[in-house]
């Protein structure tokens, strides 16, 4: 069995082999023509090799079709693009450069105002300071919009969802208003029809488990001032807001039923300033008269989070606590000199490990190119020249057309040789085996000696 499959293989590998190459003469053209398609596969892996060494660092040097490939039309909606990251070279100058540190948002209560600026009008758009929930997740701003063919704004407040890795000092410094939900949470009326209007919404706190936002609406006139100020609370979990009219409501029915006084008649607003701390579905707001020179205080006021119960809670401004829930960033200083110019002597020693690492690699890889090359080339070489012995052993043979006798000759000495090279890979392998052994038996004496 095992002499039929050497000779069924030596058959088909020979037959390839006699079928093209026994019709030779020395000086035939098909001699000729082997030699020069020898040359050409040669030619082909140097051509591919100095390619893989131009393209290692790519320069611009291609071909027409792998131009035509490049500058084909491709769909950019479904490309996924990573926002680069830059990071300051070792030849970098101190620039003054802010530390911040995350403190309450709604402290005091209250106090939470936006700071617009001159360059408002110019830009026509102004982002506000933005408030982190209790728990990080989510970051609330506000963006007011400025009309000028009215002199109006109105304003939108925002969702940014904070990252779920890092500090809470990094979620904050990585939130960002590419990252923000596409519709706001709360928006004011964008009619331009009232000439100098304005309408703002400032974030006032979260509550204290971080499902609902307090936020006031000042609605007025660039003219005469703020009209009245609304105190609305949106609910995360219903995605509903609530505009809590009724707290203005009862103060007006409290000083008209008990002092006579009617505040329709007067200028008077109100303060929201937070939840309650025992009470956390419940906000707080101040009131307040003008009728003078100085305000008059109309009390501490509260109404349930849905717009229910509104009540009169005091006349001291003292006794009634608020939880403060919401964060937000300040800045804590500057870093000092001395730790940037500790950071530029790092970074000069990490560029310099990172260039000759790189400069270490360039050369591995060249390296290995140039020698799978010459790997291929000695293959190509080494075929050739089996490939010209058989033929000159053809040659040597002679042979008649009529009865083809040295292709038969030639088979016998091809299939002798194969079988010479199969047997001295058999003894190599069975020294091979025999060594294995070996081994395996001097390891079970070892164990068994450890055992006892």
């Amino acid at each position: 069995m095992r002499q039929f499959i050497l000779l069924l293989i030596s058959a088909i590998i020979l037959g390839s082999l006699s079928a093209y190459a026994f019709s030779f003469s020395k000086n035939d053209i098909r001699s000729k023509e082997a030699q020069y398609n020898h040359k050409v596969l040669k030619q082909e892996e140097k051509e591919i090799y100095e390619r893989k060494k131009l393209n290692y660092k790519p320069s611009g040097y291609m071909t027409v079709d792998e131009y035509e490939a490049l500058s084909s039309y491709k769909d950019k909606s479904s490309d996924k693009i990573e926002i680069p990251k830059l990071s300051a070279g070792s030849d970098m100058k101190y620039v003054p450069q802010p530390t911040y540190r995350i403190v309450r948002y709604n402290d005091p209560p209250g106090s939470p105002e936006l700071n617009i600026t001159k360059n408002f009008y110019k830009l026509r758009q102004y982002n506000g300071q933005g408030i982190a929930s209790p728990d990080f997740s989510i970051m609330v701003y506000p963006v007011v919009y400025y009309y000028p063919n009215s002199a109006s704004t109105a304003a939108d407040l925002f969702v940014i969802d904070l990252e779920k890795d890092g500090t809470s000092l990094s979620k904050l410094l990585r939130a960002n208003i590419k990252k923000r939900r596409p519709n706001p949470i709360v928006s004011t009326e964008k009619s331009i029809d009232n000439l100098s209007a304005f309408r703002t919404l400032t974030p006032v706190d979260f509550s204290e488990d971080g499902t609902k936002l307090l936020v006031k609406e000042k609605i007025g006139s660039s003219y005469d001032g703020i009209w009245k100020t609304n105190a609305i609370v949106y609910h995360f979990d219903s995605k509903i807001s609530y505009n809590l009219v009724e707290i203005r409501d009862a103060i007006i029915y409290y000083w008209k039923e008990y002092h006579d006084i009617n505040l329709d008649n007067l200028r008077w607003d109100i303060y929201p300033i937070g939840f309650i701390k025992n009470e956390p579905n419940r906000i707080a707001a101040y009131a307040y008269g003008y009728t003078g020179k100085k305000p008059v205080f109309l009390g501490i006021w509260s109404v349930d989070c849905f717009g229910e119960q509104a009540r009169l809670l005091s006349f001291d401004l003292d006794t009634v606590e608020l939880s403060v829930n919401g964060f937000k960033l300040v800045q804590d200083g500057i870093v000092k000199p001395v730790i940037l110019e500790k950071e530029q002597k790092t970074l000069k020693k990490i560029e310099k490990m990172q260039a000759k690492a790189l400069k270490d690699k360039e050369k591995a890889d060249l390296k290995q190119m140039k020698l799978e090359y010459k790997n291929k080339i000695k293959i190509l070489d080494t075929h050739f020249e089996e490939r010209m012995k058989d033929f000159d052993k053809q040659q040597s043979l002679g042979g008649t057309t009529t009865f083809n006798e040295a292709i038969t000759e030639f088979r016998e000495i091809k299939v002798n040789q194969l079988q010479k090279d199969i047997k001295k890979e058999e003894k190599e392998l069975e020294k091979q085996l025999k060594y294995i052994r070996k081994l395996d038996n001097e390891l079970e004496k070892l164990q068994i000696r450890h055992v006892r």
